[in-house]
């Protein structure tokens, strides 16, 4: 096997695979991941909650290679997998036996592994773990020798992940000294080098992942552990994880990776995912269009949204912003139901008659009424109570955003959503944006006994979903878009929201641009696109009209998401049909956010904030989107070429997004500097041939 070098002397069992080893000690049950530069994260364990105590492979009396467990898989070229497991067995013949797997790829910098403890008869337990490490003196992590000597690499931050985009949430890289439990993955770096690991699930079909990493030295981290079973204010649980039982139980698959740049980990572990569970193909372009949440909300009738559709239409495309190839949708959100029946036939027939496709807005694990006891429409005989999640009592779950939580897996909840999804086809919509997600998530007692986890429900009831909307099935493309949602499971949509409601504010550009810092690398990977949401260029309904710069701020930032460029204006209004226009009907935001690429941070932030420098290599040259979230200062912002993918000598001159030479940006030898009003922005290109741009 030439892609690997295996060392087995019955008291180590040893792969590498040219990038980073994995050895398995064969006398403690401890495992150490090394890399060719020195960093590791030696001494980790696995470990299973079982009745009263924790069951951990360093507890076994032996230890031991499964010899028929070693599976090479190797391609012509060298590449390809090698995966192995190592059993181990405890002294007290009650405890589970645990079985440690191991998967290395020929040339990748991270491996993936999973516990599983099986039992003769059937058990259960409500949380295990493949990698744990705890000290309580000095770091669980090394970054190799280069590293530690380096005096630029003293700060160390752990990244917050949340599970979902509810309640405002925010993503955030916390410095040590902290105690962090992220969800699903995590990054731990130095953000002057951007050196860093990356820790996470790659699978999410029965557990929701918790990463712990805690240390009270700046530099150290002297807990780590990956696990299944989280559950608690984050994940909008009022109950512990559900138990999982059989005679065997596995845990999460979890990534174990480290990198010369964090950036480049998060983006490999977004890959990794997509291996296993691929995000929902889409073939038909960048969305762009309109969604009424913003422009009115519950004011939401026909007339806004046929004369939204013939804006559009005569404003942007045409000859517009918008080409013949482009998918452009118009989209009811919420309270779409106060129109007739009749009423969304004509709003439908306009948006079809104006090239444009509808869209529509559901929540199906939600229930928005009071009474528990009210009857469901359509299925005589059933109350509302019957559908709804409840703990082991018998109660009722308490509420979510105010609104009650279906049971997923219930027959009738799976009917209705097939029965809703069907009607929405039959009446010609070709979007749908789906709410409030997380409530499927939630743990509770199932209908379905199989169903043990929240998990397990989400993906029973997603993939209803994604059968009903087969375009098979519909005979016609039709866009899933998720809102309020769990980050994973993925694959049961298009695109989803990158955070929750953001409006047109430069605190809202801001809020939104928080989650691009840290979770840019969902886009094509996780899900087509990221989506910014509606985007408001002059007044969304709840809110003041925005300054021009807050307004040219906001749909940078959409721009950039890599992205569905939803607008989120009443274009009844004079202002905002008149920005649309200016700042839209040229083409060249289109033209930008039509690659369907996101921006990365170039420099992320310590704590809860957005980073204010992002980036995105093309081949014309290096974009960059700048912001200033002050709303009452201008700021004069610096970025060192050190810290960007090119020298001074490569850029022959900064072009505005617009066309001409970039307004106030300054090419030093050093630095770029560039000017921003309050709350303003500016999106420019580093170019690299000069003749290509007028």
């Amino acid at each position: 096997m030439k892609s690997w070098i295996i060392e087995n002397d019955g008291a180590r069992f040893v792969a590498d695979n040219g990038v980073m080893r994995v050895e398995n000690d064969l006398k403690s049950g401890t495992t150490a991941y090394r890399w060719a530069d020195g960093s590791a994260v030696p001494d980790t364990h696995g470990e299973v909650a079982f009745d009263d105590r924790m069951c951990r492979t360093t507890y076994g009396a032996s230890h031991a290679l499964l010899p028929d467990s070693v599976l090479a898989d190797e391609d012509a070229a060298g590449g390809g997998t090698l995966a192995w497991t190592i059993e181990h067995r405890g002294a007290d013949a009650d405890s589970p036996v645990l079985r440690q797997r191991f998967v290395l790829t020929a040339g990748r910098p991270y491996a993936l592994t999973e516990l599983s403890a099986s039992r003769e008869t059937d058990w259960s337990t409500r949380e295990i773990s493949p990698l744990c490490v705890l000290r309580n003196d000095g770091s669980v992590l090394s970054f190799g020798e280069e590293a530690e000597a380096s005096a630029d690499d003293k700060e160390l931050r752990v990244l917050f992940v949340p599970f979902d985009n509810d309640k405002w949430v925010r993503y955030a890289a916390h410095p040590i000294p902290c105690d962090v439990e992220s969800y699903e993955v995590t990054s731990i770096y130095h953000p002057a080098s951007r050196r860093g690991f990356v820790f996470g699930s790659v699978s999410h079909d029965v557990w929701k992942t918790g990463v712990q990493a805690a240390g009270t030295f700046a530099g150290e981290i002297a807990r780590l552990r990956v696990y299944g079973g989280a559950a608690g204010l984050h994940t909008r649980d009022t109950l512990r994880h559900g138990a999982v039982s059989g005679s065997e139980i596995r845990s999460p698959l979890v990534f174990v990776g480290k990198y010369d740049d964090y950036r480049e980990g998060l983006e490999s572990y977004g890959r990794a995912n997509a291996e296993i569970a691929p995000a929902l193909p889409w073939e038909g372009g960048v969305p762009f269009g309109w969604n009424s949440w913003s422009a009115v909300m519950d004011k939401l009738d026909a007339d806004v949204y046929m004369r939204v559709s013939d804006f559009i239409g005569e404003a942007l495309q045409g000859g517009g912003a918008l080409r013949e190839d482009d998918a452009v949708f118009v989209n009811f959100d919420a309270f779409w139901n106060h129109l007739t029946k009749a009423e969304l036939a004509e709003c439908v027939a306009r948006v079809r008659a104006n090239g444009q496709q509808p869209g529509i807005y559901a929540t199906p694990f939600a229930y928005w009424g009071r009474d528990p006891e009210k009857p469901v429409e359509g299925f005589e005989g059933v109350v509302y109570r019957e559908l709804l999640l409840k703990d082991e009592a018998g109660a009722l779950l308490p509420t979510l955003d105010g609104a009650y939580a279906m049971d997923p897996t219930h027959p009738i909840v799976v009917e209705s959503i097939r029965r809703q999804l069907a009607r929405f086809v039959e009446a010609g919509f070709s979007y749908v944006k789906l709410d409030f997600l997380t409530h499927g998530t939630m743990e509770g007692r199932h209908y379905l006994p199989e169903i043990e986890t929240g998990i397990q429900a989400y993906n029973y009831g997603m993939s209803v979903v994604r059968e009903a909307l087969y375009p098979a099935r519909t005979g016609r493309p039709f866009f899933i878009n998720l809102s309020i949602a769990p980050l994973f499971p993925h694959g049961y949509a298009h695109s989803r929201r990158i955070s929750c409601d953001a409006f047109g504010l430069i605190g809202d550009t801001e809020y939104m641009l928080n989650a691009l810092t840290s979770a840019w690398w969902v886009n094509d990977t996780l899900y087509r696109f990221n989506d910014p949401d509606h985007t408001v260029l002059y007044k969304s309904h709840n809110q003041r009209a925005t300054s021009e710069d807050e307004g040219r701020s906001r749909l940078h930032a959409s721009v950039i998401a890599g992205t569905s460029l939803l607008l989120g204006d009443d274009f009844r209004m004079p202002e905002a049909a008149a920005r649309a226009r200016d700042w839209l009907a040229g083409g060249e935001a289109a033209a930008l956010a039509r690659k369907g690429r996101t921006f990365v941070t170039v420099d992320g932030v310590a704590g809860s904030g957005a980073a204010s420098v992002f980036a995105l290599q093309s081949d014309e040259g290096l974009w960059l989107a700048c912001f200033n979230y002050d709303e009452q200062r201008a700021v004069v912002q610096k970025i060192g070429w050190d810290r960007l993918p090119l020298n001074r000598a490569d850029v022959s001159q900064a072009v505005s997004l617009y066309g001409g030479e970039a307004s106030g940006v300054r090419l030093g030898d050093g630095a770029i500097e560039f000017e921003l009003g309050a709350a303003a922005s500016a999106v420019f290109l580093l170019a690299t041939n000069s003749a290509s741009f007028t």
